[in-house]
């Protein structure tokens, strides 16, 4: 029998991100839970499994099916229901097994998908386990799997509920104190949801819905109701168009700051109390400064402190580490190689562009609720702005990262790698190129990194330089060869 159905087109590097049911349906799921318990957990020699779901309409079908499929093996499961990402991931570490988490992020309502990871929330990609998966799924959907003839003799895991929020909730707050802030009242955060998991997890964190102590916040919320099919807005907060309600609201209320959640609510984004996003770069130098603030207060040394950042990040990132006298490892962007150094290094904090951040303390996963409660911590530290909190770390103009459809990713890349050594630049190919402009007789700092999609015929540009003119002008003039124009 051959299978309508080719893995190859959804299963990604990093996760499982199809369109329902076109592509991923009760079915796929189950032959993919069935395939994650041979290929991952029984060989590592776990005997259980956390699952955790977002808010998309298909959600709890496609998870329920996922259990089915590894209890199959023998594998017992925990269905953690309603959750977010890095609800998933506490879960994974606190339990101590490998996970599940059905969600599609920030992707519109039609599609869904799966993040999987091994105990203590160790990541499995395309080079650690996600390929075995899917090979091994797809001979399950053909109909070429002979372990299909032994299931009878196993005996069935079994598949139980709990509810994990409580302790997901108490275990943040204890790792950032929001309970005795220094300023003289309370701190006024707008928070938009997006109808997102991020609706179920603030009131739990920030809030008493959990049934902890209530904190001095005063929280708006911005679209709280959990709805998959995002009424409102995308739950992407990474476009800024999907930030402009947040920004007025910001406005409007008088706040202090404002956060936006992704759909599953891993990654976080601040406003200032003007309105102006802040850069993720900046929320990453902040919680440099706070961590070092932290570790050496215990007795560390900061020499002994390594922070992760990757290639694209503000240059700000590695000087703010240095500063505070610790040490920087640049890495590839995707949480798969940001982990992996982090866990290499023993590194405390680790931040991407895309506004993930990594913590130690976090079985080295992403949590955008963790950075929000360090952004809240140190506003409630000091009378000021936020916008002045972060004005240290924000020193540079950023492009953004800028994406240009191209005929031959290669033969685009090696022509921007010849201007730039036309141009004496220092060039690494760490993830694509970067090239780097120091400042001195011929201008300002600046530095450009081009790099790839794998999965689609694209470039991405980012250019960071230390003034707008310099930042626009070289972005212009790359974006120039790029898309082959005279």
């Amino acid at each position: 029998m051959t299978s309508r159905t080719d893995l190859s087109t959804f299963v990604k590097a990093y996760d499982v991100r199809g369109l329902v049911p076109e592509q991923l349906d009760s079915r796929v799921s189950r032959a993919l839970g069935s395939a994650f318990a041979r290929a991952v957990i029984l060989p590592e020699g776990a005997s259980s499994l956390v699952i955790g779901y977002d808010m998309r309409p298909s959600s709890p079908e496609l998870s329920r099916a996922f259990a089915e499929g590894a209890a199959q093996h023998g594998v017992d499961v925990t269905i953690i229901g309603l959750c977010s990402t890095d609800g998933l991931y506490f879960a994974a570490g606190h339990l101590d097994v490998p996970g599940a988490m059905f969600t599609a992020s920030h992707n519109p309502a039609a599609y869904n998908g799966i993040k999987l990871c091994r105990a203590g929330a160790r990541p499995v990609g395309q080079e650690s386990g996600l390929a075995q998966v899917r090979d091994l799924a797809q001979g399950i959907l053909d109909g070429n799997d002979p372990s299909d003839d032994r299931e009878g003799e196993q005996q069935t895991g079994a598949i139980v509920e709990r509810d994990l929020l409580g302790e997901y909730a108490a275990f943040l707050r204890s790792l950032v104190d929001l309970s005795s802030p220094r300023r003289s009242r309370p701190i006024k955060v707008v928070v938009d949801a997006g109808n997102g998991m991020g609706g179920l997890t603030v009131p739990a964190v920030l809030g008493d819905a959990a049934g902890l102590p209530a904190l001095p916040l005063e929280v708006v919320p911005l679209y709280f109701e959990l709805d998959g099919t995002f009424p409102n807005h995308e739950a992407n907060p990474l476009e800024p168009a999907n930030l402009v309600d947040l920004q007025r609201a910001v406005v409007e209320h008088g706040a202090d700051v404002g956060l936006a959640f992704d759909g599953d609510a891993d990654r976080c984004f601040a406003v200032d109390e003007r309105g102006e996003a802040v850069s993720p770069s900046a929320i990453t130098g902040l919680i440099v400064s706070r961590e070092t603030a932290r570790m050496t207060q215990t007795g560390a040394s900061a020499a002994d402190l390594t922070f992760v950042h990757n290639v694209i990040t503000s240059r700000a990132v590695p000087e703010v580490v240095a500063e505070v006298g610790a040490r920087a490892v640049r890495t590839r962007v995707g949480h798969s190689f940001i982990k992996a150094t982090m866990a290499e290094h023993g590194a405390v904090f680790g931040g991407e562009h895309s506004a993930h951040y990594y913590f130690k303390d976090f079985w080295y996963a992403d949590t955008g609720m963790l950075a929000a409660m360090h952004v809240l911590a140190a506003l409630g530290e000091q009378d000021g702005p936020l916008s002045e909190l972060v004005a240290r770390y924000d020193r540079y103009a950023a492009s953004g990262e800028i994406n240009s459809t191209v005929d031959d990713q290669a033969a685009r890349s090696a022509e921007v790698t010849a201007w730039a050594r036309e141009r004496g630049l220092d060039v690494d190919e760490l993830d694509g190129l970067t090239a780097t402009h120091e400042a001195d007789g011929d201008g300002p700092l600046w530095w450009i990194n081009v790099r790839p999609s794998n999965t689609e015929p694209l470039l991405r540009l980012n250019v960071e330089a230390a003034d707008r003119p310099t930042m626009e002008r070289v972005r212009d003039e790359v974006l120039t060869i790029i898309r082959g124009k005279a």
